[in-house]
């Protein structure tokens, strides 16, 4: 038995014994970077300990009657076994262990008592580490022999924390096959510290992206201090881009804990790294990149001038800050903002900035749209820009939609550039760096911007269709050329928000069938250019703050809150004269033989709404399931957890639109750039629903769907379609590229079952 063990006793492969972290931090060490020396008490040393204290079967007593959501009940059985745990005495040998290797610890780095980070590492046999992130404890700056062995023990006890527990009951995941090992680290004392990306993080160019602060990685980390970033060529160790930030502040440790302080004025805004230490950077990162054989997110520091990294893991999100990069052969530009590339391609022309929709008119064609962020209104100006920049937004936000289907530039969340850039002033936007510089495109440059796809070759069949999203209806030919197998989501708000005239108004002016005429008008040029492929419209689902903006929208009420408010499916039942208008252009559509039509009804949450939005379309003559097919989203965590009383309210097909969905389950304004970079569509908990979901449809012979960024997403698109769902929803721009990938995938796995099949076949032969 291994109850501690150093980190260059560890390697990745010892998951079961170290956990995911400490499995992590020994292969490192084992491969010489340099980690801040420490080691790992063992899952074997947990186990023996519920074992030699008799707690297992107490813990199996509390836990056997426990009701996972009354959440009283739950704190109190936590509680009770989060006591029992601490309440006894370590076995002597084990405590023996942890001292003795702590006292090695302070020997190796020469301190009496050396200041540790004590972390849990939870794992389990056949299960991944990461679907334990963020359950359990992590305790730093601790200091002697004593209070390691006690913060060992508080990490043992919270492996029953109440999240922990109902996790585990929610995934039928037994509470005594997880373990947890605890890892034991030097904290490191860092006078500079940051992340490195060993590739872009955006475009994945092949350069070094250093970010650098003063103080500890905190600041970095979390957002809270802008740093400088550093470009360097990984072949040539060249520095490329050298861009120095304002650092007002700095997270020091005092006292035993980390504090916010000045930095001071002469260093706030000097560069934090010099050449020597941006090549020892490289260097490490090179080496990590190269031992992993994947571009890799890396957090270090710097203590005494020696560099310590902390954390390595694979690059899988985007970063706001964008370096400059130098092409071959192409004149560095001056940088004038930065933001995240949302939709590719170069674009040059006069900054015009937006501040109020009585701007608008400003806006000419060819030039550039600068505003704090779009809405459905401005749809009609965007069509004349040549391409867009925001200050706010994420890779999903309107103006990010809109310019992948207008096929122009965008760069979004840019935090500054209405301040920053000048009305009239000629800029380049590079929609796939996410960056705007100042000037013009020169003629060659103009040849090289990217254009409309055309499908080149011959498109795979697969299995899975692959379908388009479409937002506003003059790109629907541009969409039916990808060779989509139809359209997973028409956004309707467009169609209506663009009209400059509130709904309301056309019915209360007697002016219902002007509505309906332009809604059918518009609704058409979809079906007909995809007939007879399907396409899937979804009923209005625009937030109070957009209707707000429209002729005769000023009794709009006013919503702390729009994005959870009044939208949706909840007023389209509101308010059921527009709900009406909109399924009597349907029918309209539906009467001159356009049978490729389905409903979707959004941000449902009880099936109720379903029977609703039924008895409705029948009192204007739409017969659901029969004229026209009838479905949901799946945006809502209510929806994804009672889809079974969804079925059986009657539905055709489900689209998982996990824009809204991520941001419900995660709590996350996906356009608040100070939370955005927590948004992720692949967290476990969406994960989850989605597969549940996509299991409860299959059986019932629901179809299913997915339209929001994860269908755009290859790695996503992948599990997806592991899991058996019948087709994804991509954007535009994405639809070839969604469709090699699924044809892909479709393969691995009709391959994985013909060899499991060989395999079997060759078990029963001997």
């Amino acid at each position: 038995m291994t109850y501690v063990a150093f980190f260059d006793e560890i390697t990745k492969d010892d998951l079961e014994l170290a956990g995911g972290k400490g499995a992590n931090l020994g292969e490192m060490s084992k491969a010489g970077i340099p980690v801040p020396p420490g080691f790992i008490v063992t899952a074997e040393s947990y186990r023996k300990f519920i074992e030699e204290t008799g707690l297992d079967s107490k813990i199996r007593t509390l836990l056997e009657d426990v009701d996972v959501n009354n959440t009283a009940e739950l704190q109190k059985v936590s509680k009770e076994i989060k006591d029992s745990i601490m309440s006894v005495e370590m076995p002597e040998h084990i405590k023996t262990l942890i001292i003795e290797s702590y006292n090695a610890l302070c020997q190796q780095v020469g301190e009496d008592e050396v200041y540790v980070a004590v972390r849990s590492s939870a794992t389990a046999e056949d299960l991944p580490e990461a679907s334990f992130a963020g359950q359990q404890e992590t305790y730093l700056n601790v200091k002697g022999a004593k209070n390691v062995v006690h913060n060992v023990q508080k990490c043992w006890a919270s492996l029953f924390e109440a999240r922990a527990i109902f996790y585990r009951e929610q995934n039928n995941i037994d509470h005594f096959k997880v373990s947890i090992a605890v890892v034991v680290q030097k904290m490191v004392d860092a006078e500079k510290s940051g992340v490195m990306f060993t590739a872009h993080p955006s475009t994945g160019e092949d350069v070094m992206v250093i970010e650098a602060s003063w103080g500890l990685g905190e600041g970095v980390v979390s957002g809270a201090v802008i740093p400088d970033t550093i470009v360097v060529d990984k072949k040539t160790g060249e520095i490329l881009d050298y861009k120095v930030s304002k650092k007002k502040v700095m997270f020091v440790r005092e006292n035993g804990g980390t504090v916010k302080k000045k930095v001071p004025k002469e260093l706030q805004n000097e560069r934090v790294l010099d050449d020597k230490e941006i090549e020892e950077l490289m260097k490490i990162g090179n080496k990590i990149q190269e031992h992993y054989g994947f571009p890799q997110d890396i957090e270090w520091a710097i203590e005494n001038g020696n560099v310590y990294i902390l954390q390595s893991r694979p690059i899988t999100t985007l970063k706001k800050e964008k370096p400059k990069v130098k092409e071959e052969g192409k004149k560095v530009r001056e940088i004038l903002v930065k933001g995240l590339g949302a939709s590719p391609g170069l674009a040059s022309g006069k900054v015009r900035i937006v501040k109020s929709m009585e701007h608008l008119n400003k806006v000419k064609h060819g030039d550039i749209l600068v505003t704090e962020m779009t809405t459905p209104d401005m749809v009609p100006v965007m069509k004349k820009a040549s391409a867009i920049v925001t200050d706010e937004g994420g890779v999903t936000c309107h103006a990010a939609i809109v310019s992948r289907e207008l096929g122009i530039p965008c760069v979004v969340g840019t935090g500054n550039a209405t301040k920053t850039l000048k009305d009239g002033e000629e800029v380049v936007v590079d929609g796939k760096k996410g960056i705007v510089y100042k000037g013009k495109l020169k003629k060659e440059e103009a040849k090289e911007k990217e254009v409309e796809k055309v499908v080149t070759k011959t498109p795979p069949i697969t299995a899975t269709e692959v379908k388009v999203n479409i937002s506003i209806p003059e790109a629907a030919k541009k969409a039916a050329a990808t060779g989509a197998d139809g359209v997973g989501l028409l956004r309707t708000e467009h169609m209506i928000l663009s009209m400059g005239v509130h709904p309301k108004k056309f019915i209360m002016e007697g002016k219902e069938e002007e509505l309906i005429e332009e809604l059918a008008k518009n609704i058409l040029k979809v079906v007909d250019a995809f007939y007879p492929k399907p396409v899937w419209y979804r009923t209005l689902d625009a937030p109070t703050d957009e209707f707000r903006e429209l002729e005769g929208g000023e009794d709009e009420p006013f919503e702390h809150n729009p994005m959870l408010g009044w939208r949706g499916i909840r007023r389209d039942l509101d308010e059921p004269e527009i709900l009406k208008a909109e399924f009597k252009a349907i029918k309209k559509l539906c009467e001159q033989g356009y049978d490729n039509i389905g409903v979707m009804l959004p941000l449902v949450q009880h099936p109720d709404e379903v029977i609703a939005a039924k008895k409705i379309a029948r009192e204007v003559g739409l017969e659901p399931h029969k004229d026209v097919e009838f479905g949901i989203m799946v945006e809502t965590p209510s929806a994804a957890l009672i889809i079974d009383d969804f079925i059986k309210a009657g539905i055709d097909f489900v689209s998982l639109g996990t824009n809204d969905l991520t941001q419900y389950v995660l709590a996350i304004d996906r356009n608040n750039e100070l939370v955005s970079h927590l948004y992720s569509e692949e967290h476990p908990a969406v994960m989850k629903l989605v597969k549940n979901v996509i299991k409860k449809c299959k059986k019932a012979s629901v179809k299913t769907s997915i339209c929001g960024q994860a269908g755009s997403t290859p790695h996503i698109v992948e599990k997806l379609v592991e899991y058996g769902i019948d087709s994804v929803s991509a954007n535009i721009d994405s639809v070839e590229e969604i469709r090699d990938v699924v044809a892909r995938q479709e393969k691995k796995l009709v391959l994985k079952a013909a060899r499991k099949m060989l395999e079997n076949d060759g078990k029963r032969s001997q």
